[in-house]
Protein backbone atom coordinates (compact mmCIF):
# COMPACT_ATOMS: atom_id res chain seq x y z
CA UNK A 1 0.00 0.00 0.00
CA UNK A 2 2.77 2.28 0.81
CA UNK A 3 4.23 1.55 -2.52
CA UNK A 4 0.83 1.72 -5.08
CA UNK A 5 0.86 4.82 -6.31
CA UNK A 6 4.50 4.67 -7.49
CA UNK A 7 3.25 0.94 -9.13
CA UNK A 8 0.45 2.30 -10.43
CA UNK A 9 2.56 5.13 -12.46
CA UNK A 10 3.86 2.78 -15.17
CA UNK A 11 0.28 1.52 -16.08
CA UNK A 12 -0.88 4.53 -16.72
CA UNK A 13 0.27 5.16 -20.34
CA UNK A 14 -1.35 1.73 -21.24
CA UNK A 15 -4.50 3.02 -19.43
CA UNK A 16 -4.55 5.74 -20.87
CA UNK A 17 -4.91 4.08 -24.13
CA UNK A 18 -7.20 1.28 -23.40
CA UNK A 19 -9.52 3.72 -21.50
CA UNK A 20 -9.22 6.19 -24.51
CA UNK A 21 -8.84 8.72 -22.12
CA UNK A 22 -6.86 11.67 -21.84
CA UNK A 23 -3.79 12.49 -20.05
CA UNK A 24 -5.34 15.37 -18.08
CA UNK A 25 -8.03 12.56 -17.20
CA UNK A 26 -5.68 9.50 -16.68
CA UNK A 27 -4.36 11.57 -14.17
CA UNK A 28 -6.88 11.68 -11.85
CA UNK A 29 -6.30 7.15 -11.45
CA UNK A 30 -3.29 9.45 -8.89
CA UNK A 31 -5.12 11.99 -7.80
CA UNK A 32 -7.88 10.37 -6.53
CA UNK A 33 -5.86 8.01 -4.49
CA UNK A 34 -3.66 10.52 -2.68
CA UNK A 35 -5.90 13.15 -2.50
CA UNK A 36 -8.32 10.90 -0.35
CA UNK A 37 -5.78 8.99 1.47
CA UNK A 38 -4.39 12.65 2.34
CA UNK A 39 -7.75 13.73 3.71
CA UNK A 40 -8.12 10.16 5.42
CA UNK A 41 -5.64 10.04 6.73
CA UNK A 42 -5.93 12.39 10.07
CA UNK A 43 -9.49 11.43 10.71
CA UNK A 44 -8.59 7.26 10.50
CA UNK A 45 -5.44 8.23 13.17
CA UNK A 46 -7.71 9.68 15.14
CA UNK A 47 -9.72 6.06 15.52
CA UNK A 48 -6.96 4.93 16.82
CA UNK A 49 -7.18 6.34 20.12
CA UNK A 50 -9.38 3.76 21.52
CA UNK A 51 -9.41 0.78 19.27
CA UNK A 52 -7.45 -2.57 18.71
CA UNK A 53 -5.03 -1.34 16.05
CA UNK A 54 -5.32 -4.87 14.57
CA UNK A 55 -8.65 -4.80 14.03
CA UNK A 56 -8.29 -1.43 12.51
CA UNK A 57 -5.43 -2.58 10.07
CA UNK A 58 -7.01 -5.55 8.95
CA UNK A 59 -9.94 -4.06 7.98
CA UNK A 60 -8.55 -1.67 6.22
CA UNK A 61 -6.29 -4.35 4.38
CA UNK A 62 -9.40 -6.19 3.72
CA UNK A 63 -11.59 -2.71 1.81
CA UNK A 64 -7.98 -2.06 -0.05
CA UNK A 65 -7.96 -6.29 -1.47
CA UNK A 66 -11.91 -5.45 -2.44
CA UNK A 67 -11.20 -2.32 -4.22
CA UNK A 68 -8.47 -3.41 -5.81
CA UNK A 69 -10.23 -6.23 -7.33
CA UNK A 70 -12.74 -3.58 -8.45
CA UNK A 71 -9.65 -1.37 -10.11
CA UNK A 72 -9.05 -4.53 -12.26
CA UNK A 73 -12.33 -5.14 -13.89
CA UNK A 74 -13.02 -1.64 -14.39
CA UNK A 75 -14.56 -1.25 -17.57
CA UNK A 76 -14.31 3.05 -17.69
CA UNK A 77 -12.39 5.47 -15.91
CA UNK A 78 -14.49 7.04 -13.99
CA UNK A 79 -15.04 3.16 -12.47
CA UNK A 80 -11.61 3.10 -12.41
CA UNK A 81 -11.38 6.47 -10.05
CA UNK A 82 -13.77 5.29 -7.98
CA UNK A 83 -12.37 2.53 -6.95
CA UNK A 84 -9.10 4.37 -6.24
CA UNK A 85 -10.85 6.61 -4.01
CA UNK A 86 -12.32 3.44 -1.86
CA UNK A 87 -8.58 1.86 -2.17
CA UNK A 88 -7.11 5.14 -0.61
CA UNK A 89 -9.99 4.80 2.85
CA UNK A 90 -8.55 1.14 3.42
CA UNK A 91 -4.80 2.28 2.42
CA UNK A 92 -5.18 5.20 5.08
CA UNK A 93 -6.60 2.49 7.85
CA UNK A 94 -3.77 -0.26 6.73
CA UNK A 95 -0.81 2.20 7.04
CA UNK A 96 -1.51 4.00 10.35
CA UNK A 97 -2.60 0.58 11.63
CA UNK A 98 0.86 -1.05 10.60
CA UNK A 99 3.09 1.75 11.99
CA UNK A 100 1.64 0.94 15.65
CA UNK A 101 1.39 -2.56 15.42
CA UNK A 102 5.52 -2.45 14.26
CA UNK A 103 5.73 -0.23 17.08
CA UNK A 104 4.18 -2.73 19.41
CA UNK A 105 5.91 -5.38 18.09
CA UNK A 106 9.83 -3.94 17.85
CA UNK A 107 10.21 -0.62 19.54
CA UNK A 108 9.52 3.09 18.73
CA UNK A 109 12.71 3.40 17.01
CA UNK A 110 12.63 0.17 15.68
CA UNK A 111 9.27 -0.01 14.38
CA UNK A 112 9.37 3.35 13.05
CA UNK A 113 12.09 3.18 11.16
CA UNK A 114 11.01 -0.48 9.56
CA UNK A 115 7.67 1.66 8.40
CA UNK A 116 9.67 4.82 7.20
CA UNK A 117 12.09 1.94 5.26
CA UNK A 118 8.86 0.34 3.39
CA UNK A 119 7.48 3.52 2.67
CA UNK A 120 10.85 4.76 1.27
CA UNK A 121 11.82 0.95 -0.37
CA UNK A 122 7.93 1.09 -2.01
CA UNK A 123 8.34 4.78 -3.61
CA UNK A 124 11.15 3.79 -5.44
CA UNK A 125 10.67 0.04 -6.77
CA UNK A 126 7.21 0.48 -7.58
CA UNK A 127 7.46 2.04 -10.79
CA UNK A 128 9.93 -1.20 -11.66
CA UNK A 129 7.28 -3.35 -10.55
CA UNK A 130 4.08 -1.74 -12.52
CA UNK A 131 6.38 -1.46 -15.89
CA UNK A 132 7.18 -4.71 -15.48
CA UNK A 133 3.63 -6.58 -15.28
CA UNK A 134 2.00 -4.07 -17.41
CA UNK A 135 4.43 -5.43 -20.19
CA UNK A 136 4.41 -8.65 -19.42
CA UNK A 137 0.31 -8.72 -18.78
CA UNK A 138 -1.52 -5.58 -18.58
CA UNK A 139 -2.28 -2.82 -16.74
CA UNK A 140 -4.81 -4.87 -14.87
CA UNK A 141 -2.30 -7.02 -13.39
CA UNK A 142 -0.92 -4.55 -11.15
CA UNK A 143 -4.31 -4.51 -9.36
CA UNK A 144 -4.57 -8.60 -9.38
CA UNK A 145 -1.70 -9.07 -7.68
CA UNK A 146 -2.15 -6.76 -5.07
CA UNK A 147 -5.31 -8.88 -3.82
CA UNK A 148 -3.98 -12.44 -2.78
CA UNK A 149 -1.01 -10.18 -0.95
CA UNK A 150 -3.43 -8.06 0.57
CA UNK A 151 -5.94 -11.01 1.62
CA UNK A 152 -2.99 -12.90 3.18
CA UNK A 153 -1.89 -9.68 5.20
CA UNK A 154 -5.34 -9.61 7.05
CA UNK A 155 -4.75 -12.30 9.29
CA UNK A 156 -1.22 -11.86 10.14
CA UNK A 157 -2.63 -8.08 11.31
CA UNK A 158 -5.59 -10.13 13.22
CA UNK A 159 -2.41 -12.16 14.80
CA UNK A 160 -1.32 -8.80 16.27
CA UNK A 161 -4.19 -7.79 18.87
CA UNK A 162 -3.45 -6.89 22.10
CA UNK A 163 -4.38 -8.97 24.82
CA UNK A 164 -5.67 -6.41 27.12
CA UNK A 165 -6.12 -2.84 25.93
CA UNK A 166 -3.23 -1.45 28.44
CA UNK A 167 -1.33 0.05 24.67
CA UNK A 168 -4.57 1.76 23.61
CA UNK A 169 -5.12 3.37 27.23
CA UNK A 170 -1.38 4.56 27.58
CA UNK A 171 -1.45 6.06 23.77
CA UNK A 172 -4.88 7.73 24.01
CA UNK A 173 -4.03 9.01 27.23
CA UNK A 174 -1.08 10.83 25.40
CA UNK A 175 -3.22 11.91 22.71
CA UNK A 176 -5.82 13.65 25.42
CA UNK A 177 -2.77 15.42 26.77
CA UNK A 178 -1.63 16.42 23.35
CA UNK A 179 -5.40 17.99 22.76
CA UNK A 180 -5.30 19.61 26.30
CA UNK A 181 -1.94 21.47 25.52
CA UNK A 182 -3.34 22.28 22.25
CA UNK A 183 -5.75 24.54 23.33
CA UNK A 184 -3.76 26.18 26.20
CA UNK A 185 -0.79 26.57 24.95
CA UNK A 186 0.48 29.32 27.21
CA UNK A 187 0.51 26.76 30.17
CA UNK A 188 2.67 23.71 29.22
CA UNK A 189 5.13 21.94 30.55
CA UNK A 190 8.53 21.55 28.92
CA UNK A 191 7.49 17.95 28.45
CA UNK A 192 4.55 18.23 26.71
CA UNK A 193 6.21 20.32 23.54
CA UNK A 194 7.77 17.15 22.30
CA UNK A 195 3.99 16.01 21.80
CA UNK A 196 3.46 18.82 18.78
CA UNK A 197 2.99 18.07 15.45
CA UNK A 198 6.74 18.94 13.40
CA UNK A 199 5.30 21.04 10.95
CA UNK A 200 8.90 21.94 8.80
CA UNK A 201 9.40 18.25 8.11
CA UNK A 202 5.98 17.83 7.32
CA UNK A 203 5.53 20.76 5.09
CA UNK A 204 9.26 19.62 3.31
CA UNK A 205 7.88 15.83 3.07
CA UNK A 206 4.78 17.55 1.12
CA UNK A 207 7.56 19.58 -0.89
CA UNK A 208 9.94 16.99 -2.07
CA UNK A 209 6.57 14.48 -2.77
CA UNK A 210 5.05 17.06 -4.95
CA UNK A 211 8.75 17.07 -6.67
CA UNK A 212 9.34 13.55 -6.83
CA UNK A 213 5.77 13.41 -8.88
CA UNK A 214 7.95 14.83 -12.21
CA UNK A 215 10.49 12.39 -11.97
CA UNK A 216 8.11 9.43 -10.69
CA UNK A 217 5.11 10.48 -12.84
CA UNK A 218 6.49 12.74 -15.76
CA UNK A 219 9.36 10.63 -16.44
CA UNK A 220 7.45 7.21 -17.14
CA UNK A 221 4.66 9.64 -19.24
CA UNK A 222 7.66 10.97 -21.47
CA UNK A 223 9.68 7.21 -21.64
CA UNK A 224 6.21 5.30 -22.88
CA UNK A 225 3.88 8.17 -24.45
CA UNK A 226 6.33 10.78 -25.70
CA UNK A 227 9.13 8.23 -26.81
CA UNK A 228 6.94 5.22 -27.15
CA UNK A 229 9.49 2.63 -25.12
CA UNK A 230 7.47 0.14 -23.68
CA UNK A 231 6.70 -0.39 -19.99
CA UNK A 232 9.10 -3.17 -19.72
CA UNK A 233 11.90 -0.74 -21.11
CA UNK A 234 10.70 1.90 -19.04
CA UNK A 235 10.95 -0.01 -15.80
CA UNK A 236 14.66 -0.90 -16.19
CA UNK A 237 15.21 2.70 -17.08
CA UNK A 238 13.80 3.70 -13.97
CA UNK A 239 15.92 1.35 -11.75
CA UNK A 240 17.87 3.33 -11.60
CA UNK A 241 16.47 5.59 -9.05
CA UNK A 242 15.62 2.85 -6.76
CA UNK A 243 19.17 1.58 -6.94
CA UNK A 244 21.12 5.27 -6.14
CA UNK A 245 18.84 5.54 -3.25
CA UNK A 246 19.85 2.66 -1.97
CA UNK A 247 23.40 3.49 -2.15
CA UNK A 248 22.50 7.13 -0.53
CA UNK A 249 22.49 5.81 2.97
CA UNK A 250 25.94 4.12 3.18
CA UNK A 251 27.39 7.26 1.39
CA UNK A 252 25.78 9.19 3.84
CA UNK A 253 27.57 7.04 6.45
CA UNK A 254 30.53 7.16 4.69
CA UNK A 255 30.41 10.89 4.87
CA UNK A 256 30.09 10.87 8.71
CA UNK A 257 26.87 14.02 8.09
CA UNK A 258 23.79 14.76 10.14
CA UNK A 259 20.78 14.69 9.26
CA UNK A 260 19.98 18.39 8.49
CA UNK A 261 23.10 18.35 6.26
CA UNK A 262 21.74 15.02 4.21
CA UNK A 263 18.08 16.08 3.43
CA UNK A 264 19.52 19.51 2.44
CA UNK A 265 21.87 17.85 -0.10
CA UNK A 266 19.03 15.38 -0.69
CA UNK A 267 17.15 18.66 -1.93
CA UNK A 268 19.77 19.94 -4.25
CA UNK A 269 20.34 16.55 -5.65
CA UNK A 270 16.59 16.61 -6.64
CA UNK A 271 16.53 19.51 -8.20
CA UNK A 272 19.84 18.70 -9.95
CA UNK A 273 18.48 16.00 -11.47
CA UNK A 274 15.20 17.40 -12.66
CA UNK A 275 16.84 19.93 -14.18
CA UNK A 276 19.21 17.70 -15.87
CA UNK A 277 15.55 15.88 -17.18
CA UNK A 278 14.53 18.88 -18.54
CA UNK A 279 17.81 20.06 -20.30
CA UNK A 280 18.44 16.42 -22.02
CA UNK A 281 19.90 16.49 -25.46
CA UNK A 282 17.89 13.67 -27.13
CA UNK A 283 15.27 10.71 -26.62
CA UNK A 284 18.79 8.77 -25.89
CA UNK A 285 18.53 6.46 -22.38
CA UNK A 286 21.84 7.02 -21.39
CA UNK A 287 21.07 11.16 -21.44
CA UNK A 288 18.66 10.27 -18.46
CA UNK A 289 21.27 7.67 -16.04
CA UNK A 290 23.08 10.55 -14.41
CA UNK A 291 19.99 13.03 -13.86
CA UNK A 292 18.10 9.80 -12.27
CA UNK A 293 20.85 8.75 -10.31
CA UNK A 294 20.75 12.49 -8.64
CA UNK A 295 17.33 11.72 -8.01
CA UNK A 296 17.45 8.42 -6.36
CA UNK A 297 20.27 9.90 -4.46
CA UNK A 298 18.14 12.90 -3.25
CA UNK A 299 15.38 10.13 -2.65
CA UNK A 300 17.49 7.85 -0.16
CA UNK A 301 18.92 10.83 1.67
CA UNK A 302 15.32 13.02 2.28
CA UNK A 303 12.65 11.22 2.71
CA UNK A 304 13.97 8.72 5.45
CA UNK A 305 15.34 11.72 7.91
CA UNK A 306 12.45 13.89 7.34
CA UNK A 307 10.18 11.33 8.10
CA UNK A 308 11.89 9.99 10.87
CA UNK A 309 12.32 13.66 11.85
CA UNK A 310 8.72 14.06 11.70
CA UNK A 311 8.22 11.18 14.22
CA UNK A 312 10.94 10.74 16.42
CA UNK A 313 9.73 10.98 19.83
CA UNK A 314 5.88 11.62 18.72
CA UNK A 315 3.36 9.84 20.83
CA UNK A 316 1.17 9.00 20.11
CA UNK A 317 2.30 7.09 17.11
CA UNK A 318 -0.49 6.76 15.45
CA UNK A 319 -1.60 10.39 15.52
CA UNK A 320 2.03 11.42 13.97
CA UNK A 321 2.09 8.68 11.19
CA UNK A 322 -1.01 10.21 10.43
CA UNK A 323 -0.02 13.62 9.89
CA UNK A 324 3.32 12.10 8.12
CA UNK A 325 0.98 10.27 5.52
CA UNK A 326 -1.07 12.81 4.64
CA UNK A 327 1.77 15.19 3.90
CA UNK A 328 3.11 13.22 1.85
CA UNK A 329 0.28 12.07 -0.23
CA UNK A 330 -1.31 15.50 -0.44
CA UNK A 331 2.38 16.43 -1.64
CA UNK A 332 1.76 14.56 -4.71
CA UNK A 333 -1.62 16.02 -5.43
CA UNK A 334 0.02 19.27 -5.24
CA UNK A 335 2.25 18.12 -7.94
CA UNK A 336 -0.09 16.71 -9.89
CA UNK A 337 -2.45 19.53 -9.86
CA UNK A 338 0.65 21.84 -10.68
CA UNK A 339 2.69 19.63 -13.30
CA UNK A 340 -0.46 18.02 -15.22
CA UNK A 341 -1.47 21.30 -16.74
CA UNK A 342 1.90 22.72 -17.40
CA UNK A 343 2.85 19.99 -19.73
CA UNK A 344 -0.84 19.30 -21.39
CA UNK A 345 -0.65 23.02 -22.13
CA UNK A 346 3.12 22.54 -23.56
CA UNK A 347 2.33 19.45 -25.40
CA UNK A 348 -0.56 21.41 -26.96
CA UNK A 349 1.37 23.59 -27.78
CA UNK A 350 3.96 21.77 -29.37
CA UNK A 351 1.95 20.26 -32.05
CA UNK A 352 1.28 22.77 -34.68
CA UNK A 353 5.22 23.40 -35.08
CA UNK A 354 5.66 19.44 -35.09
CA UNK A 355 3.41 19.19 -37.75
CA UNK A 356 4.66 21.44 -39.89
CA UNK A 357 8.35 20.22 -39.32
CA UNK A 358 6.54 16.19 -40.28
CA UNK A 359 4.50 18.02 -43.22
CA UNK A 360 7.81 19.30 -44.32
CA UNK A 361 9.85 16.33 -44.15
CA UNK A 362 7.33 14.36 -46.10
CA UNK A 363 7.43 16.85 -48.67
CA UNK A 364 11.05 16.41 -48.86
CA UNK A 365 11.06 12.48 -48.73
CA UNK A 366 12.30 10.83 -52.17
CA UNK A 367 9.22 9.47 -52.99
CA UNK A 368 6.55 9.43 -55.66
CA UNK A 369 3.63 12.05 -55.33
CA UNK A 370 1.20 9.44 -55.06
CA UNK A 371 2.92 7.53 -52.29
CA UNK A 372 3.72 11.16 -50.51
CA UNK A 373 0.05 11.99 -50.69
CA UNK A 374 -0.80 8.32 -49.29
CA UNK A 375 1.54 8.92 -46.18
CA UNK A 376 0.64 12.32 -45.48
CA UNK A 377 -3.40 11.35 -44.93
CA UNK A 378 -2.47 8.08 -43.04
CA UNK A 379 -0.32 10.54 -40.92
CA UNK A 380 -3.15 13.65 -40.57
CA UNK A 381 -5.69 10.37 -39.65
CA UNK A 382 -3.37 9.44 -36.49
CA UNK A 383 -2.44 12.99 -35.88
CA UNK A 384 -6.40 13.81 -35.75
CA UNK A 385 -7.13 10.45 -33.62
CA UNK A 386 -4.38 11.31 -31.20
CA UNK A 387 -4.85 14.63 -30.38
CA UNK A 388 -3.85 15.92 -27.02
CA UNK A 389 -1.03 13.37 -26.52
CA UNK A 390 1.98 12.41 -28.55
CA UNK A 391 0.73 10.60 -31.79
CA UNK A 392 2.13 7.29 -32.85
CA UNK A 393 3.11 7.47 -36.20
CA UNK A 394 3.72 3.84 -37.33
CA UNK A 395 0.31 2.79 -37.54
CA UNK A 396 0.57 5.44 -41.18
CA UNK A 397 2.96 3.26 -42.06
CA UNK A 398 2.03 -0.41 -41.10
CA UNK A 399 -0.41 -1.10 -44.03
CA UNK A 400 1.71 1.47 -47.01
CA UNK A 401 2.16 -0.24 -49.86
CA UNK A 402 4.80 0.97 -51.64
CA UNK A 403 7.39 0.20 -54.58
CA UNK A 404 10.30 -1.90 -53.01
CA UNK A 405 12.96 1.01 -54.66
CA UNK A 406 10.76 3.31 -52.09
CA UNK A 407 10.73 1.07 -49.05
CA UNK A 408 14.09 2.39 -47.61
CA UNK A 409 12.97 5.90 -48.24
CA UNK A 410 9.90 5.25 -46.42
CA UNK A 411 11.90 3.48 -43.65
CA UNK A 412 13.86 6.65 -43.39
CA UNK A 413 11.14 8.70 -43.21
CA UNK A 414 9.64 7.13 -40.56
CA UNK A 415 12.50 7.02 -38.32
CA UNK A 416 12.66 11.34 -38.69
CA UNK A 417 9.36 11.76 -38.47
CA UNK A 418 9.41 9.58 -34.99
CA UNK A 419 12.98 11.44 -33.91
CA UNK A 420 10.87 14.75 -34.50
CA UNK A 421 8.11 13.61 -32.43
CA UNK A 422 10.61 12.64 -29.63
CA UNK A 423 12.43 15.92 -29.86
CA UNK A 424 9.33 17.61 -29.81
CA UNK A 425 7.75 15.56 -26.50
CA UNK A 426 11.04 15.96 -24.72
CA UNK A 427 10.42 20.07 -25.26
CA UNK A 428 7.09 19.59 -23.74
CA UNK A 429 7.88 18.48 -20.72
CA UNK A 430 10.96 20.72 -20.36
CA UNK A 431 8.83 22.93 -18.35
CA UNK A 432 7.74 20.84 -16.07
CA UNK A 433 10.54 19.21 -15.05
CA UNK A 434 11.46 22.41 -14.07
CA UNK A 435 9.15 23.67 -11.87
CA UNK A 436 9.76 19.93 -10.20
CA UNK A 437 12.95 21.61 -9.67
CA UNK A 438 11.91 24.24 -7.89
CA UNK A 439 9.70 22.51 -5.81
CA UNK A 440 12.71 20.87 -3.68
CA UNK A 441 14.16 24.41 -4.15
CA UNK A 442 11.22 25.33 -1.73
CA UNK A 443 11.47 22.60 0.01
CA UNK A 444 15.29 22.85 0.77
CA UNK A 445 14.28 26.48 2.11
CA UNK A 446 11.37 25.14 4.53
CA UNK A 447 14.23 23.37 6.30
CA UNK A 448 16.44 26.50 6.99
CA UNK A 449 15.90 27.23 10.71
CA UNK A 450 14.67 30.84 11.39
CA UNK A 451 16.61 32.88 13.22
CA UNK A 452 14.39 33.60 16.42
CA UNK A 453 14.02 37.73 17.26
CA UNK A 454 16.71 38.68 20.06
CA UNK A 455 19.47 36.22 18.84
CA UNK A 456 22.43 37.52 17.03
Amino acid sequence: MLADSAVVTLALPEILQRLHTTVGQVAWVLIAFNLVLAVVARPAAWFYRTRDPAVLCAAGIAVFAGASALCAVAGSLDVLVAARSVQAVGGAFAVIGSLQLLVDELSERRGTAWWIAAGVFGTAVGPVAGGLLTDAFSWRSIFIVQVPIAVLAVPAALAKRRRNGQGLADDAQEHDAQEHDAQEPHTQEPHAQKHRVRIRPNIALALLSAALTAALFLFVLLLVDGWRRSPAVAAVTVSVIPLAALLARPLARMLRSGPMAQTMSGCLLIAGGLTGLALLPSADLAWTIAPQALVGLGLGLTLDPLTLQAMDGRRPHFLHGGWTIAARHAGVVLGLAILTPVFTADLRSAQPPAEDAITALVLNAPLAPQDKIAIARGLADQLKQDRGRVPDLDPAFEQLSVPAAEKPAVAQLERSLNLQLQRAATHAFRNAFLIGAALALVALLSLIPLRRRGTR
